[in-house]
Parts: structure tokens; sequence; C-alpha cells
């Protein structure tokens, strides 16, 4: 029996369409879940779209559409950016699908009939744009907190969750288990902030909109977001609140990870998990708030005009070329920034020079002295020990960053492999070798280390670059691309031909490709 692996997005909201600061995350989740399936885990991985509420409500009528032709549009717009970002989710939930929607009636009916959410009146200043309440403290110069942007009087009739009856567990949970949210300074701000100075029973119920979960034993009541779009990662396991959930539910749940942006970090390490000891279910393992994506020093949003969107990305330079500089340039734990510069910079230094000229120089080596024929080892050196143990090391160290979701700390340790076997080239210089007839056996091992060197790393580069550590491999002419292959430094095939040489990225010239990008954009307008 595999050991199993649940991973989570947050769902996207579907009030308009993804940037590439909201694609980052299904990207860094990703790279989890192959890595994780690399390494011989049943993986679940689950994604999709948030489609209630009164911002989608008033964004469908001010489209003259109909809420759920408006939600339809924009969650097949969100799946076919995943897809073009290469992603390898498991299950892409939507909260407008039938089963989630029963799901989340059943699970309110029964949080009320156990007394955990009761009937009340509220008072607030309320944000739209975040669909949130927030007392007069807690905005910043008058406006919202999270958002920045103006609030209004609400007064209304609604349901609210006991947070208060909760509150003390779920403080001694946070502290008994130091690994349930993470990184630790996001713990401490939910402690310190939230939890110590008392939490407000929270409503859940709505009643100034209808694009919602209509409450069963209420109408005019529709379920709120938190308990509609949080309850997506057990209802589409199969969890049944009223009897037996399916065999799926009690295979993945708890969640092994639940992936989400810094700035919800609340909904997920309060509210959901309140949620779930209300039920009586497990918490997920552990709760991780990835850091934001910058546009230069500026948080993406469209009334500063700096969205930038992953497809237009893919369009002028590769997805996989997109995919490295979103793994790579963001830190763990500290927001990361994107230019083009960057990402040309990127592309050139790790993608082109690195990586790209080493596969090609060695196979180009390997058809020009031995037709491509994949020759066996037989006249090591002392010299050769060296690339040899980075490569045997590389798995385990990739798989210690991989464990701590150090996901860019892993990469590096990738391209470690590639960096010195560069360095390998010029200290062996297989071109000179090449000259002196008495030495084809060494030429001949130098090039076997380059090439085993190659197809390591690129055994560990299918989490991250899929689709350059398939173009890898083919060239390499080998299948050979599991994870046991690499206990042992003599995982290519002795006597088969290596394919044709294609470069795998391509050297960009700066100033043609920013003048190529102001084109693409204008004529986007």
């Amino acid at each position: 029996m595999k050991e199993k692996f649940y991973i989570s997005t947050a769902i996207a909201y579907t009030s308009g369409k993804p940037h590439i600061g909201n694609t980052y995350e299904i990207v860094l989740a990703d790279a989890i879940a192959r890595f994780k399936r690399l390494m011989g885990y049943d993986v679940y991985f689950q994604t999709g779209t948030d489609e209630h509420g009164e911002k989608i409500e008033i964004k469908a009528k001010e489209a003259g559409k109909q809420p759920q032709e408006f939600v339809d549009e924009i969650a097949l717009e969100v799946r076919r950016i995943w897809d073009v970002m290469n992603t390898s989710y498991d299950c892409f939930m939507r909260t407008t699908t039938p089963v989630h929607e029963e799901c989340v009636k059943k699970i309110f009916k029964r949080l009320y009939e156990q007394g955990d959410i009761y009937k009340d009146e509220y008072e607030g200043l309320y944000c739209t744009p975040c669909e949130s309440f927030f007392t007069e403290t807690q905005l910043i110069d008058g406006k919202c907190p999270d958002c920045g942007r103006d609030v209004h009087k609400m007064k209304e009739e609604a349901y609210f969750l006991k947070l208060s009856k909760y509150s003390k567990q779920l403080e001694e949970y946070i502290e008994t288990h130091p690994h349930f949210i993470e990184p630790e300074s996001r713990k401490n701000e939910m402690i310190n902030n939230f939890i110590k100075p008392g939490l407000q029973d929270l409503c859940v119920s709505r009643t100034s909109f209808t694009w919602g979960v209509p409450v069963e034993f209420d109408p005019g009541h529709i379920v709120y977001v938190w308990i509609d779009a949080l309850s997506n990662y057990i209802t589409m396991l199969g969890y049944n609140p009223e009897g037996e959930s399916s065999e799926r539910f009690h295979k993945y749940w708890p969640a092994d990870l639940h992936l989400i942006g810094k700035d919800i970090l609340r909904f997920h390490t309060i509210y959901w998990p309140i949620i779930l000891m209300a039920l009586d279910l497990p918490l997920p393992n552990q709760v991780f708030g990835h850091p934001w994506l910058l546009c230069g020093n500026d948080k993406m949003s469209k009334s500063k005009g700096n969205i930038i969107y992953a497809d237009d990305l893919v369009s002028l330079f590769g997805t996989d070329a997109v995919r490295y500089y979103l793994l790579h340039e963001i830190p763990f734990a500290s927001d990361g920034t994107f230019t083009y510069e960057l990402l040309i910079e990127r592309i050139n230094s790790d993608l082109a020079n690195i990586l790209g000229n080493l596969v090609n120089r060695t196979i180009s080596m390997s058809k020009k002295y031995f037709d491509g024929i994949v020759k066996e080892p037989i006249a090591s050196e002392d010299i050769d020990q060296e690339l040899i143990n980075i490569v045997s090391k590389a798995p385990k160290r990739v798989e210690e960053k991989m464990n701590e979701y150090r996901v860019a700390d892993a990469i590096d340790e990738v391209f470690e492999i590639f960096r010195r076997s560069n360095k390998y080239i010029d200290e062996t210089m297989p071109w000179a070798l090449a000259k002196d007839p008495e030495k084809q056996s060494r030429l001949a091992t130098v090039l076997y280390n380059l090439l085993e060197a190659i197809r390591s790393g690129a055994v560990l580069l299918q989490a991250f670059l899929p689709e350059t550590a398939d173009a890898i491999f083919k060239q390499l002419n080998t299948e050979n691309r599991f994870i046991d292959s690499l206990k042992e430094f003599n995982g290519l095939d002795i006597g088969i031909e290596l394919s044709e040489p294609s470069p795998l990225f391509a050297r960009i010239d700066k100033d043609k490709k920013m003048l190529e990008i102001e084109e693409y954009n204008r004529n986007k307008m």
C-alpha cells in the first residue's frame, strides 16, 4: 500500500480571470504533488473555484448575465490557465456542483442542530469585495484592512458560528502541533493577533443577496462563504455529515497540506479548524501560508494596472520558463518580485546557459565522437568522483528541502548537478581527449558520466519542469526516469543510441524581447 498524500490549493474566486500571482499557488502545489508522486506516494491533488457570493451576483449583473452563466465562463477560464501551466490536479471542484451544495446544506444543518450555530442580528462595517465584516478598530484609515477599499454599515439577521466555544481548544491544538501552521511567523501572527485577544462568533449566513447555497430550514438565508467555500476540502471526497462517508474520504482525509496565500491564513487556521472540530473531524496536518508574487514592488491589482496573466507569459516565453521563474524566484517566507527583465535574465543564465547548453553540447559530443552510442565507462579517474558524489547526494537533499516545502532550494539542488557537470566538462576537456586515439576509453567514460548526471538531474526535474524533463529523456532515448534509478550511478543503459540534440532553451536578446512584449501587450488591448 502506498502512503497517501492529499494536497489542496485554495479555490479561486470566480470574479475574474486569475493573474500570475494567483497562478503561483497552483504551480507551487503542482510541484509538490509531482514530487510526492515521484517519491511513490498515492497523491490526491485538489483545486477548483469558489463561485457564490454577493460580489459574483453584482459582477454577473454588470455583465448582463445570470450568475451561473457568469461563473461557468470564469471557471472554464481558470481551468484553462491551470492546464496551460501543465498542472496535474486530480480534482477540479466547483462550489456550484450539486454534490458540494447538498453537503454544505447538511453541514450547516448539523452544526445548527447541535448548537454550534445560532440565529441573531448582525450590525457592522462590511467590505463587499472581501465579503467580510470589520469593527471600527480593525479598519486602517477608515478602509478595509484587507483590500484598502471603502466599507459600509450593514445590519441584517444572520446565523453565527460559535468560534468562542472552540477558541481554547484551537489554541491548545496549535501550541501542541508546532508544524500545523507554517511558516513559523504565520503561526505567531494567528495566535497573538486573533486567538489570544478573543474570537468573536462568526457570521455564517446572509440575507442581502440570493446567489449561494440556501439554508435548508430557513430559505431567506444563504450559507455564507466560510462554510460554503472551506467545506470544499471534504465535500468532494464524499464526506457525509449525516451518516457514513465514502471510502475515498476515509482514505485521504485529513489533508496533508492546505497550500494557501498568506492573506487567507486566518480563514484556514481559525474558521476551518473550528468547523472541523465542531464536526468531530481530524484537522489537516499542515496549513502553509505562502508569500505573494509582487509586480515590481506592488501587489497586483486591476486598479493599479499592473496585472500580468500566466497564459500571456507562456505565449511569450513557454510554460516551463514561467514555471521555473515562479518556483525558483519566490522565497520560502517572503514575497517575490516579477519583472520581465528578471524573467529574461533567469532564462538566459539558468535555463539556457546552465541547463540547455550542458545538454546540447554533451549530446553533440557523443554524436560527434561515438555516433551517439552510449559506451561503457571503464576508464575512471579520481576527478570523476566529485561529480558522482554530487549526483548521488542530490535526491536526499532535494527530498529534505521538499519535505519543508522549500521548493526554490530544492530546485537549486537539482541545478547543482548541472552546474557541476559544466565544470566537469571544463576539467576533463573531452575535445582534447578526442584527439588522442589512446584515450578513447577515457573519453567514453567522461561522456557517460555527463549523460548519467544529466539523466539523474532530469529525473528530479520532473517535479518542477515536466516538459523539459521529458525533452531531456527523449534526447537521451531512455525511459529510465524513476526515482529508484538514482540509487546507483549507472541508470543509463550501455549501447543505446542517443537521439538528435535539440536546444531546450534559446538565449533571449533582452532589448528585442522587450519590444516584442510591448507589441504583444498593445495587440491585447
